[in-house]
């Protein structure tokens, strides 16, 4: 067939044959194909665990599609918590008459960025609904890995006088997104920017053991996530305008759109906050990955204003830069 079918998500006969030719020949490994209720796994010590649902439009976009973003998103989830990311579960919505051309394409893709990223499939489930009842495909993954970092990175542990970093350059893939679902095109391309980053942070850790803090700033950018990150830890954070690394394509059409890119969306980025003595070391080991080359230092951890942020401009003044207020690019993961 060369669409997806009702028969396809009825558990019987046809539903076999559609796990069997189509995701095991993709995702197989020894614990999936074992075809049991649940995964048996191995796991030592703590575990870091997240779980995200994919519905983004259009779902082949320039530097990947709904397939790797799945597994990128999720495995980033996973690393951000000082975790190496190990498995992953899959769960498939089908929209009946979804092009099993696009749908091959969509599953090869997440098999191999799961391969690269180094985790294993090892359940799913799938779903086909009625015409109309979805729009093509949704895709929710659930990831697992064990925590290395001792302490563990997160949101409340900004300090004052930590430095803030960021690992390249922002909202790569929230223009990718719009310039490809609305038909844009500008004069140098954008692509867009997921990746997985779990080696990239095995990398810093091993260089930098206390990493305080580690965030992908996905939906409402460095802006939102910055802001978050202060409220958790209860202190004020400074960005420098200057410092903070955009491509020229992306800030040329963010220019001619209205948009701010501290507010796009970002799937193969991190935020890294170490204390003021760990900065060098920090930058060095993200530069020396491919996915950190263009890292920078942006910021500073302050004591004032707490739970705010501010970006200080080109200029020298100070404005508050705040969280994203509603939908600024809807579906874009």
């Amino acid at each position: 067939m060369d669409k997806v079918l009702l028969d396809y998500g009825s558990g019987g006969r046809a539903s076999h044959r559609f796990v069997n030719e189509l995701f095991f020949r993709h995702f197989g490994n020894d614990i999936l194909a074992r075809m049991d209720d649940a995964a048996v796994l191995s796991l030592d010590g703590p575990v870091a665990m997240s779980t995200d649902s994919f519905v983004v439009d259009p779902i082949f976009f320039p530097g990947g599609d709904i397939g790797s973003l799945a597994v990128h998103g999720t495995v980033n989830d996973v690393a951000m918590m000082g975790a190496r990311p190990l498995y992953l579960t899959c769960g498939f919505i089908l929209e009946e008459g979804l092009p099993m051309a696009d749908l091959e394409r969509v599953v090869a893709s997440m098999g191999e960025a799961a391969r690269k990223a180094g985790v294993r499939i090892v359940a799913g489930d799938t779903k086909v609904v009625p015409r109309g009842a979805a729009d093509k495909i949704f895709i929710n993954t659930t990831g697992v890995g064990e925590i290395t970092a001792d302490p563990a990175p997160a949101g409340h542990r900004a300090a004052v006088g930590d430095v803030v970093l960021v690992s390249g350059s922002m909202g790569d893939h929230g223009l990718a997104i719009l310039s490809t679902r609305q038909g844009l095109s500008f004069e140098s391309p954008v692509v867009s920017d997921s990746a997985a980053l779990g080696g990239l942070v095995a990398r810093l850790l091993a260089a930098v053991p206390d990493v305080h803090v580690l965030r992908d700033p996905t939906r409402g950018g460095l802006a939102t996530t910055i802001n978050e990150i202060a409220g958790q830890s209860g202190v004020g954070i400074e960005l420098v305008e200057e410092a903070i690394p955009v491509n020229p394509a992306v800030a040329g059409g963010c220019a001619v759109l209205g948009l701010d890119p501290l507010y796009l969306a970002n799937e193969g980025k991190c935020i890294c906050i170490v204390p003021e003595a760990s900065r060098d070391a920090a930058l060095a080991a993200l530069r020396a990955d491919p996915l950190g080359a263009g890292a920078a230092v942006v910021g500073t951890v302050v004591a004032d204003h707490p739970g705010k942020v501010a970006l200080v401009t080109p200029l020298g003044g100070k404005r508050l830069l705040g969280m994203l207020e509603g939908e600024q690019l809807p579906r874009i993961c």
